[in-house]
Parts: structure tokens; C-alpha cells; sequence
């Protein structure tokens, strides 16, 4: 298939991660809800849990080959965790578990950076705190916990994490960032959903069911072609078996290409990071080392790694060579056809060229009146093509994709003896939600052709006969506009409202991976010295001092706000208390020990008329202990105080 998941076997791969993260979950879940509803509990018999054991690490096996790898090892990490908590007995071995669990959980990022992974990674954080607060606070071994622990506790934890996220964020935006240090090998068989090296017909017509995000451009589309013509290209298929096209060994030669001068440079962030192809526009050459330009103008990297950062290409576009010289072979390769095939596609073919005068210009433009005339219908659903499949095509059903006009077309160009290849990738796309990248979905997918004609390779695409606004306004509007597209007239309205449903929360969610991505994985050391540099901040010296300064200010700040909620907790009649204290020298300050009486008491020692004191007292014990304060009171009882600092003074300086 062309797109898609390429084989069965990784995508059982991917089912058994899956499978393992949500071993992760359940067995922090479960050992949690297990230790709070009781203390006592039986041990699984130990033959049962070797036996289960070595099932699940067979299996793992069976599915990976190897205990090693990204997959295969957090897999057989899960195994490992939940027999463990299979024969927890102790608190000992809860401790082994539950900080097991974070580390499994943290291994989950190897596999992905993805948004909806960091969520399912920080669930599990808490999870695992959970656990270890409830440990240390020593509930696990109470007969009952209250229904409303559980909430308690978690409200604690989050507490926690909410103080030390300043110090994440500040450790985050200035701590120096060090560069890659090692990259995550992609297995030969794993599953990526993107692109083989065949096409058969309904391939690119099944994904373009699909609103998922393929692959992501930032860059100053003003110097970028417009909409029509924005053509990103995977790769050339040039050979043709009678049902799937393939991409012959001519397309694998490495191909250098000169600059030239001011070439556009732009950013490619696909959707998949696993992706192994690269849609760059026409006549695109990487900057990285590690990806390699081919003949057929194909991108592709020379290893396969987990890609989460934008890749840099430039775009040659207006200064691009546009002669090409092809050898003999690849002339004959390119008009190879079988005779055997398609009769009704060669007289047509025979009988256009003719009519063209024998001109390859003018037949090109004679073939795509034929289409244009003939009521073809572009559709997702063309229904099932056998034998000659050409002719029962264009004679026929003449009801297809982009990919069933791209075959034909170059098969009417091949059967008059000009070279011709199909090219596949995609097509258009649209605007982000803030209008600073453009995202191309894989309904943008696409197929045209490609005519060597005047020693020069020139792109036609004959979908654009058939439905123009295709080209002109994006698939996605397309397909919004045009309902006939979907076929099935039963399921039509339900599929075109599914679209409108689902369209939105597509967006808004790519949207949001986007800057998580960009803002928060991407966030390497030459953006964090870029930024920092506007800031005035260009030396490692300074980094630190940044970094010190901040987490001071934020240690200030959480004092600050403990003393102002301290001063919250204290009472109208505490605060004045606290205020005449600050009035007295240190050796007439309260001690620990004293109550306010006694503290009284010991004042009026100093001065000759206590009586200013003894109100004090009697005030203070009627609002206290009698429960008897206004606002009245409160007033007169921070009068007596003040003049019971002033008697204090009055004393001290007769002394």
C-alpha cells in the first residue's frame, strides 16, 4: 500500500506499546486502590507468577525479536513492574515499586514527546506520588481509610507539584542546554504511517478520508509559491507491473545540486517523527548532513532516527536547472509499456497523437481536452479496478482519484512513445490557526505526472482537469463543497457532518502539538541563546547568574507569601498584640513560655500606675475566653496597648 501502515507486524508492535503503557497505568491504579481499601492481603502463589512472567516476556519476543530497543525494553520494564507488584509484600517492596513506576513512566518519552504523552507520563508522575505520600504517611497499615483520603491526598500532591513548577520553569529557560547527545534508532520494521515505495489505485484515495496533520511548514510563504502550485514531492514512480506502480533503481542515484543564489530557506516538521520520507516543495535540497537528495528530487534521511525538530531546507524554486539530460536507457525505461495490456488506451492513445500532428506539446494538451470532455468524475469511492485496468478506466467506470488520472495519463503518454513518470506526495494546505505555518493534512495527498519533453521534465497534473478547485482551494474545502466526492449517496451526509465535527478539534489539537513542540521539546541551545541574547544574557556567566537570581526571587516570593498568610490565619486582636510587641525593646518581648497575663504582668512591674494594664488584661480575656468582640472593642483594646507602650517608654526613659 502506498500510505498507511506498511505490514502487519509493526502495527502489532504498536499495539503491544499501547499494551505495555497501560500495564504501567493499571498497576499504579490498582496497587493503590488495593492498599486503600486494605491492609491485609494474600500473595499470588509463586509457580503462577513465573509462569505469568515468562508468558509475557514470550510474547514480548515473539512480537520484537529482541529484548532490546526503545519498545521491546519499556515492554519488558512493564513485565518486570507488575510482577513485582504482584508479590509486594512490604513496605520495602511498595517503595521498590512505586519508584520503578516512575522510571517506567519516564522511559515512555523515549518513544514519544508528543503532547498527549507528556499528559499520560505526568498522570502517571502523580500516580506514583500518590502512592509514595500515602507510604510515608504511614495509612497503608490503618484497617480503614476515610472515602474522602484519596482526595485529601491527591490534593496534597498536587500542592507540591504546583510549588515546584517555578523551579522546573526557571531550571527549563535557563539552565545552558546541551546539545543531542545520542539519537533513537528507528527499528527496519517499525511501523511509521506515511509512505512505501508503491502505489496501486485507492491508496492516496483512502488516506484522503483522513484530517490527520501529515507534516508542518514554517516559513515566509510570500516567497513560496502560491496555493496551485505548491507541490510537495516524496518520490517518482516510473515503474509499472500492470497494477502497482514502484520506483525503479534509476531514482536511487544521489544527486548534488548547486544553491545557487538567495535560495528560500524553510522549515519541514512532520507529524510522524518517525516519518521516513520528507515532503520538501519542488526542486528542494536538505541542510542536514544526514539526509540525502536523490535523483528523483526525493528527500530522504541516509538513517532513521526520532525526528522531533524542525527540519531546515532550501528551496531552489526560480533558480532551478531546468534542462535535464537523460541517458538512453532511462529514455526507453521511461516509455517502457506492455503491448499485451490496455488495447482501447493504445488506439486512443495512437489515435490522439496522430491528431496532434505527432507534437508532444500539442498531444499533452490534446489528452487533457479528452479528459476534460468525456464526464469524468473525481471521487473517494472508484470502486475496484481489474484486469486491464487502464482500459476499463477511461472506457468504463471513469470514476477516480488523483492517483487513477496520474496512471492513465502517463500510460496515454507512454503509448505514443514519450517518456512519462508519476510523482506522488502532496498537494495545497492551509493556514494554522495563528497564520505562522501552514499545515498540510493528509487529505492533501496527491499524485501528478511528470513529461520529459524538450529535454526537460515538466509537471502536468491532469486532476486539475477534472476538478479544478482541488488545485485552486485546497482538498480540504474541496471536499467541505463538493459532497458528490464521497460517493456513497447513504453515508454521504453522515460522513460530510463527521468531517465538519471532527474538523475543528483536528486543528485546535495539531495546533496545540505544534507549540508544545516548538515551545517546549524544540527548545534546544540555539534557541535558548537566541533568546537569552535578546535579554542581554551572552555568556555562561551570566546563565548562572540568571539562573541563581531566579530561583531566589522565587524563594523570596514563597516567604512572602507565607508570612502574608500567616498574617491571614491571626486574629484582629492577635495582629495589635503583634504590633505592640514590635514597640518594646527585645528583653520585654513575650516569651514562649508566658501567657498574655503573665506577659501583663511582668510589663507593669516597670511602670508606676498598672492600671492601664490591668484593662488590657481584662479586655483581652473578655474577647478570648467570653467570646465578647466588636469592632468597639477592638478599637479600645488597641487604644489600651498604645498606651500601655507609651507608659513602657515614659519608664525608660526615667530610668
Amino acid at each position: 500500500m502506498f500510505f498507511g501502515v506498511a505490514s502487519l507486524g509493526p502495527a502489532w508492535d504498536g499495539y503491544v506499546f499501547v499494551v505495555a503503557f497501560n500495564w504501567l497505568w493499571g498497576v499504579v491504579w490498582l496497587l493503590l486502590c488495593w492498599r486503600y481499601r486494605q491492609a491485609n492481603f494474600s500473595v499470588w502463589p509463586k509457580l503462577l507468577l513465573v509462569l505469568f512472567t515468562l508468558l509475557c516476556l514470550g510474547l514480548i519476543f515473539l512480537s520484537y525479536r529482541t529484548f532490546l530497543g526503545v519498545e521491546a525494553g519499556v515492554a519488558f520494564l512493564s513485565t518486570c513492574l507488575f510482577a513485582k507488584s504482584l508479590e509486594a509484600k512490604n513496605t520495602r517492596d511498595l517503595l521498590i515499586v512505586f519508584n520503578f513506576a516512575l522510571f517506567v513512566s519516564a522511559s515512555l518519552l523515549l518513544h514519544s514527546q508528543a503532547f498527549w504523552m507528556a499528559l499520560l507520563v505526568f498522570a502517571a508522575f502523580v500516580m506514583c506520588l500518590l502512592g509514595l505520600y500515602r507510604i510515608q504517611t504511614g495509612l497503608f497499615s490503618q484497617p480503614q481509610v476515610r472515602t474522602n483520603q484519596l482526595k485529601n491526598d491527591l490534593k496534597q500532591i498536587m500542592k507540591v507539584v504546583a510549588i515546584a513548577t517555578p523551579f522546573f520553569i526557571v531550571l527549563f529557560m535557563f539552565f545552558p542546554r546541551l546539545p543531542p547527545l545520542w539519537a533513537i534508532p528507528i527499528q527496519n520494521d517499525q511501523a511509521t504511517t506515511g509512505m512505501s515505495d508503491t502505489m496501486s489505485p485507492g491508496d492516496i484515495a483512502q488516506l484522503s478520508q483522513s484530517s490527520a496533520l501529515a507534516f508542518r511548514i514554517v516559513a515566509d510563504m510570500q516567497q513560496l509559491p502560491s496555493r496551485r502550485a505548491l507541490y510537495w514531492r516524496a518520490m517518482v514512480l516510473d515503474q509499472y507491473d500492470g497494477q502497482t506502480w514502484r520506483s525503479s533503481f534509476f531514482n536511487q542515484r544521489i544527486k548534488h545540486v548547486d544553491l545557487g543564489t538567495q535560495p528560500v530557506q524553510y522549515q519541514y516538521l512532520p507529524a510522524d517523527e518517525q516519518s521516513q520520507w520528507i515532503m520538501g516543495l519542488e526542486y528542494s535540497t536538505p541542510q542536514e548532513r544526514y539526509l540525502q537528495l536523490y535523483q528523483d528530487d526525493s528527500i530522504r534521511p541516509s538513517r532513521l532516527v526520532k525526528r522531533n525538530q524542525p527540519i531546515q531546507l532550501f528551496w531552489l524554486g526560480r533558480n532551478a536547472p531546468n534542462s535535464v539530460a537523460l541517458s538512453q536507457r532511462e529514455l526507453e525505461f521511461n516509455r517502457k509499456v506492455e503491448l499485451s495490456r490496455d488495447p482501447k488506451t493504445q488506439q486512443l492513445a495512437q489515435q490522439l497523437f496522430t491528431q496532434s500532428q505527432s507534437q508532444p506539446e500539442q498531444y499533452i494538451q490534446t489528452v487533457l481536452a479528452w479528459y476534460r470532455k468525456n464526464d469524468f468524475v473525481y471521487t473517494l469511492t472508484p470502486g475496484t479496478l481489474g484486469g486491464d485496468r487502464t482500459d476499463q478506466f477511461l472506457f468504463s467506470s471513469r470514476k477516480g482519484f488523483c492517483e487513477h488520472y496520474a496512471a492513465s495519463f502517463v500510460m496515454l503518454m507512454r503509448y505514443a512513445g514519450i517518456p512519462a513518470r508519476v510523482v506522488v506526495g502532496y498537494q495545497g494546505g492551509q493556514w494554522a490557526p495563528d497564520g505562522n505555518s501552514w499545515e498540510v493534512r493528509q487529505l492533501d495527498a496527491h499524485a501528478w505526472t511528470e513529461v520529459y519533453v524538450q529535454g526537460k521534465w515538466q509537471r502536468i497534473d491532469p486532476t486539475a482537469m477534472i476538478a479544478p478547485q482541488r488545485i485552486d482551494t485546497g482538498m480540504q474545502d474541496y471536499m467541505a463543497q463538493e459532497q458528490t466526492v464521497w460517493g456513497d449517496e447513504n453515508a454521504q451526509a453522515w460522513r460530510l457532518q463527521q468531517f465538519k465535527m471532527l474538523k475543528n478539534v483536528r486543528v485546535w489539537s495539531d495546533y496545540l502539538s505544534y507549540q508544545w513542540q516548538s515551545k517546549v521539546v524544540g527548545y534546544d541551545a540555539e534557541k535558548q541563546k537566541s533568546w537569552l541574547s535578546k535579554l542581554g544574557l551572552n555568556s555562561s556567566y551570566s546563565y548562572v547568574l540568571i539562573l541563581m537570581l531566579g530561583i531566589a526571587a522565587i524563594l523570596v516570593l514563597y516567604v512572602v507569601v507565607y508570612w502574608w498568610r500567616q498574617l491571614q490565619q491571626q486574629t484582629p486582636y492577635q495582629r495589635h498584640i503583634r504590633k505592640f510587641q514590635k514597640q518594646l525593646p527585645p528583653h520585654l518581648h513575650k516569651s514562649t513560655a508566658e501567657t498574655f497575663q503573665t506577659w501583663m504582668q511582668r510589663l507593669a512591674n516597670h511602670v508606676a500606675d498598672r492600671h492601664v494594664f490591668e484593662q488590657a488584661l481584662v479586655l483581652y480575656q473578655q474577647m478570648v475566653f467570653l467570646e465578647q468582640m466588636n469592632k468597639g472593642d477592638l478599637q479600645q483594646f488597641k487604644k489600651l496597648l498604645k498606651d500601655c507602650a507609651f507608659a513602657l517608654k515614659q519608664a525608660q526613659k526615667n530610668l
